[in-house]
C-alpha cells in the first residue's frame, strides 16, 4: 500500500471538530480513497472580543490506486 498525503484548511462557525470535518468532507469531493486525518493546527477569529470562526488545518492520507 501506498499514501498520498495532501494538507488543507477547513473552517467553521460552531467548533474545531466541525471544521476539521468540512475539511474532510470537502476534500472528499474530489480525492477518493480518503483514510486518515490529522489536525496540525488550530485557529480562531476573534470580532468584537468573541470567538466567530474556528479554523483547523488537517492532513488527509489516501491510498493511491
Amino acid at each position: 500500500m501506498v499514501q498520498k498525503v495532501t494538507e488543507v484548511v477547513g473552517s467553521s462557525k460552531e467548533s474545531f471538530a466541525k471544521a476539521a470535518e468540512n475539511a474532510v468532507s470537502t476534500a472528499a469531493k474530489t480525492v477518493r480513497n480518503l483514510r486518515w486525518f490529522r489536525v496540525t493546527e488550530f485557529e480562531g477569529h476573534i470580532h468584537e472580543q468573541k470567538v466567530v470562526e474556528y479554523r483547523t488545518t488537517v492532513k488527509i492520507y489516501f491510498d493511491l490506486d
